[in-house]
């Protein structure tokens, strides 16, 4: 007698909206992982130094071509870091010759190397003004960072205090709001028609700040935005599985070797490359949507940014469960990968 065929899903190659690759070593070392199943990645612009001009912009891309494995194929879409002294002019002809794909906002502190960020948001309407008008897109670190606010309270108090003001004085500014973690964020980006879309991540739909803190600390789940109550895990999940078009894949995965994650303080971020797809299978599985994947993985995001989808396709097989890798090695040292809490049975066919 032979075995029933396991399931098999074939979509659309996915492409991640939200990703950091570091450089150098780091970059070498993740690269691959990313692009074993991604076609595209948003690439986040926070190196040291930031890359804030199409100069720099374009010198990170030669880097990370550079990185790739021969054979592999993978398009980093390129973002620049704004700041208070951001040329208009420079981000129009990047967006024009087709150098970078979006310009990234993080409120100064607000993450990993972040310093570089806005203070006076007054100082960046020029820019903004500039992108509403070629209709180059925002992606916004949705956090704001006085130390007054509570932790769990700043990306709610972010689309108050901050964004909702930046929409209504530019309201053709097409705006991401990067890795979502409230229904506050949900609610807000199903309220507003056009120009709004929001990115979720792997480890959101998968962890709450209990599994950050509760039986002790777990530094390989602390990420920023830090997870935050069940309940808005939930909304992300329903979010996520809905086929809303506004909502879409951006991993946010975020590499940092061990002895930077384990010390005293700190780093913030959470390496999901390697297992995202796997993730995202058990997630929509368990909801019931796996038909709703594709979606969510390789036709919203391409849709909002005026992308056409992959032409190619990748297949899921559910033959598990199978053993998840530890960490990848890196010239800059061990990196963590994600670990979900539950078995994976779904993996990429090779």
């Amino acid at each position: 007698m032979h075995d029933a065929t396991p399931p098999r899903l074939t979509i659309r190659r996915p492409d991640d909206w939200h990703l950091h690759l570091r450089d150098g070593g780091m970059l070498k070392g993740v690269l691959p992982d990313t692009a074993r199943h991604f076609a595209r990645a948003i690439v986040m612009p926070n190196l040291v130094p930031p890359v804030v001009t199409a100069e720099q912009a374009n010198a990170y891309r030669d880097r990370i071509m550079a990185a790739l494995p021969e054979g592999m194929t993978f398009q980093p879409l390129m973002t620049l870091y704004l700041t208070e002294e951001t040329d208009p002019d420079d981000v129009a002809r990047a967006h024009a010759e087709g150098i970078a794909t979006a310009v990234k906002l993080y409120p100064a502190g607000a993450t990993t190397n972040s310093a570089s960020g806005v203070r006076d948001f007054a100082k960046v309407r020029p820019v903004l003004e500039q992108m509403a008008e070629i209709g180059m897109p925002l992606c916004v670190h949705g956090e704001v960072t006085d130390p007054s606010i509570d932790i769990f309270d700043r990306e709610a108090v972010f689309i108050d205090k901050i964004l909702k003001p930046i929409r209504k004085k530019t309201p053709d500014l097409r705006v991401v709001m990067e890795h979502v973690t409230t229904q506050n964020a949900v609610d807000y980006v199903r309220d507003t028609p056009k120009n709004l879309a929001a990115t979720i991540t792997t480890h959101h739909l998968i962890i709450n700040r209990n599994h950050i803190l509760a039986g002790g600390i777990r530094p390989h789940y602390y990420c920023l935005p830090v997870a935050k109550r069940e309940k808005h895990r939930v909304a992300l999940v329903q979010a996520a599985v809905s086929g809303d078009r506004r909502f879409f894949l951006g991993t946010d995965s975020a590499p940092h070797n061990d002895p930077a994650k384990l010390q005293p303080c700190g780093c913030a971020g959470i390496y999901t490359a390697p297992v995202t797809m796997a993730c995202l299978a058990e997630v929509f599985e368990t909801a019931d949507k796996l038909r709703q994947l594709e979606a969510f993985t390789s036709l919203n995001g391409p849709a909002f940014y005026g992308l056409p989808p992959n032409e190619e396709t990748i297949t899921l097989v559910k033959d598990g469960p199978f053993d998840r890798p530890d960490r990848i090695e890196t010239e800059d040292g061990p990196v963590t990968i994600f670990d979900p809490g539950f078995p994976m049975h779904w993996r990429v066919d090779a």
